[in-house]
């Protein structure tokens, strides 16, 4: 990136504006592809531990810290920076969510019950709708809440998930 913006600036400083327009437009491609790289990235780690949570049917410190996480960052990932609009609106999940669940389950059969379970098998017995389904109830929050209060309207969430009253309370 450091050259496209040394050639930016040859490009104004020579009046070459269209070029440096185009190359601009360009910069801007790039930086929200990675906006929305990371975006899944952090999707896909929130949707195995759903996955681990929906299998095992209940809630670890570890799962509600990466599905914690996962929230807050995708929420700061996702506003832009005129602070009022974001990258993904609350009624888009569904295609990064399709796309992102599918590697989710892969990268999950590593982790429920321990790898008891190939992919192909995980895969059969994940109800995608339902894992969909909470961590969209999830995503919600980002655009309803401020960062300070996320933490805990994300936990507030969890708490009603099955296993997540035992999780509140502390008791294994």
């Amino acid at each position: 990136m450091t050259q496209e913006l040394a050639d930016l600036r040859n490009r104004i400083l020579e009046g070459r504006y269209q070029e440096a327009l185009t190359l601009l437009d360009e910069l801007d491609g790039m930086s929200k592809k990675a906006i929305f790289r990371a975006i899944k990235s952090l999707a896909m780690r929130m949707l195995v531990a759903l996955i681990n949570h929906q299998l095992e049917q209940r809630l670890t410190n570890s799962w509600a810290a990466s599905i914690r996480g996962s929230i807050l960052e995708i929420q700061d990932l996702n506003l832009k920076e005129n602070q009022t609009s974001y990258y993904i609106k609350s009624d888009e999940w569904d295609s990064l969510l399709t796309e992102a669940i599918e590697v989710a389950i892969r990268d999950a059969s590593v982790e429920v019950l321990e790898g008891a379970y190939s992919p192909f098998q995980l895969s059969n017995r994940v109800n995608r709708q339902e894992v969909m389904a909470t961590a969209q109830d999830l995503l919600s929050l980002i655009y309803t809440h401020s960062a300070l209060e996320l933490p805990e309207k994300v936990d507030e969430k969890l708490s009603y998930l099955s296993g997540g009253e035992t999780w509140k309370e502390g008791r294994q």
